[in-house]
């Protein structure tokens, strides 16, 4: 039956972003920006019903109470496909920076561009984080947006070592606006590189926003420590769990050094 739940809601999934995409073309394109977000935030949550429905996977996100108003940083663990589409349904006005490679794609294209995403060619790091910062200071001077990055750059499976990377650092210190960890260990139930998808229930949380000003080890210092530890407590929770998933010798690893058996 797991073989078969993930297959049919791999299908439905693919399926249900290119007929809404489709669909709601007229719409989304002759809306003003503000408007056209229904689309998008429509299909997340389209997605999230079929995951729980199909999959047997809910999805618990809680800490809705610490998004600031206005501008910030959404800095979320990064595990699973899951974590790219479950969060923006709860922000105003989100904010994307993704390959340019994206924004040629027929219709997933257009759609990105509507948003004034921030489009990065794929080159020398230090120039594409020049570009970044310059194009996310105007972006955030027109309208408060809330930019989502992914401190760690690429998934990681539950568990690893932490690796976050300078460019959150950087946005930081320029930008001079908060920002959000959020943790989850989505990469339990809807692997990197796998099609199946585990039932149970993916627990994630907003945590309280670090201030800006700090100087930029203590704000990684926070950064790191913040979001691992609340990590860490959901996967000692989702590993006691009645309806526990398979854990990959990472999460397994790290439970060891936790003390839990």
């Amino acid at each position: 039956m797991l073989y078969i739940r993930s297959l049919a809601f791999n299908f439905v999934f693919y399926l249900n972003l290119i007929v809404q995409m489709v669909l709601w073309t007229p719409y989304y394109f002759l809306s003003s920006r503000d408007r056209a977000w229904f689309v998008p935030k429509f299909w997340s949550r389209t997605s999230m019903w079929l995951y729980k429905v199909i999959g047997g996977t809910d999805s618990q996100i809680t800490g809705k109470e610490n998004l600031p108003e206005g501008s910030f940083i959404l800095a979320p663990k990064h595990q699973s496909f899951w974590d790219t589409i479950a969060f923006f349904p709860y922000l105003k006005d989100p904010l994307y920076i993704l390959k340019r490679e994206l924004t040629w794609i027929p219709f997933f294209g257009w759609y990105i561009m509507k948003m004034r995403m921030i489009p990065v060619d794929r080159g020398s790091r230090s120039k594409a984080l020049k570009a970044v910062i310059a194009a996310t200071k105007a972006e955030l001077a027109r309208n408060p947006r809330q930019l989502i990055i992914y401190p760690e750059g690429t998934r990681r499976a539950p568990g690893d070592e932490p690796a976050y990377k300078y460019g959150i650092v950087e946005l930081y210190s320029q930008l001079g606006v908060p920002v959000v960890p959020v943790a989850h260990v989505a990469g339990l139930y809807w692997p990197r590189r796998k099609f199946l998808r585990f039932p149970g229930t993916i627990k994630a949380r907003f945590l309280p926003p670090i201030p800006p000003g700090l100087d930029k080890e203590e704000f990684m210092r926070r950064l790191i420590g913040e979001t691992e530890s609340a990590c860490d407590a959901f996967l000692i929770e989702a590993a006691k769990s009645d309806n526990a998933p398979p854990l990959p010798p990472t999460a397994a690893k790290r439970l060891a050094e936790l003390g839990v058996a």
